[in-house]
């Protein structure tokens, strides 16, 4: 599956695009300064994903990458 289909199958599930959740990770602190620190680890936003938006591994993984800059 290509990254924009996880994108997409996300936006469809959440309602959400990786901005809006770049946002909600900026107001949950694992995004400061437009970036993730070194001292916030994958799995902590990715186990946020996972329970808040019932969302699977892949996709929590495909919304982290977003946070780290990825576009495609």
């Amino acid at each position: 599956m290509s990254f924009q289909a996880y994108i997409d199958n996300i936006k469809k599930k959440t309602g959400k695009t990786p901005e809006d959740f770049k946002k909600l990770a900026e107001e949950k602190g694992f995004i400061q300064n437009g970036e993730i620190p070194k001292t916030v680890k994958a799995t902590e936003i990715t186990n946020w994903l996972k329970e808040t938006f019932d969302l699977g591994h892949g996709h929590a993984m495909a919304i982290y990458a977003a946070c780290k800059g990825k576009t495609e």
